[in-house]
C-alpha cells in the first residue's frame, strides 16, 4: 500500500474517546491524511468550518451527555457550507441497527470498532473516491 494513499486529502474526526482517535488519526496521517477533530461532538460545526477545506467526516455515533451523532450529522447537513461533505460513522454500535439507520439518514457509510488496522485508510480511501463502505 502506497503511503500517500491519503495524500492532500483533509479528514475531520469527531469522536470522544481518546485512544480510538489516536488510533484513527495515526493510520490516516500514515497515509497522507490530514487530520483535525472534535473531541465531544458540541462544537463540531464551528471546528469543522475552521478546518475548511474538508474532503470526509468520521463521525462517533454515541457521546456523553445524550447528543449523538446523528444529532450531530443533522447539524452537518442542515449547513449550507458542510451539507456536501461526506460522513462515515465509525461506531461501536451494533451495526445490524446502526446500519439500516446510518443509509437511511445519508451517511456514506459505517465503519464498526474495533477498526481494522490493514483496512481502515483503505476503507476511507473508497469513501473518498465516492464509494460507500459498510462494514461490521
Amino acid at each position: 500500500m502506497s503511503p500517500l494513499l491519503l495524500a492532500g486529502k483533509r479528514i475531520f474526526i469527531i469522536e470522544d474517546n481518546l485512544a480510538n482517535r489516536a488510533i484513527m488519526q495515526l493510520l490516516l496521517e500514515q497515509n497522507g491524511a490530514e487530520i483535525w477533530f472534535e473531541r465531544w461532538g458540541l462544537d463540531a460545526i464551528g471546528r469543522l468550518k475552521q478546518f475548511m477545506p474538508v474532503h470526509l467526516v468520521l463521525l462517533d455515533l454515541m457521546f456523553p451527555g445524550g447528543v449523538t451523532g446523528y444529532d450531530v450529522f443533522d447539524r452537518i447537513k442542515a449547513d449550507i457550507e458542510l451539507q456536501h461533505l461526506p460522513v462515515v460513522a465509525v461506531s461501536a454500535g451494533e451495526p445490524s441497527v446502526a446500519i439500516p439507520k446510518t443509509r437511511e439518514k445519508g451517511f456514506s457509510g459505517f465503519i464498526a470498532k474495533p477498526i481494522s488496522f490493514e483496512k481502515f485508510p483503505r476503507q476511507i480511501a473508497q469513501v473518498l473516491d465516492n464509494e460507500q463502505v459498510w462494514v461490521e
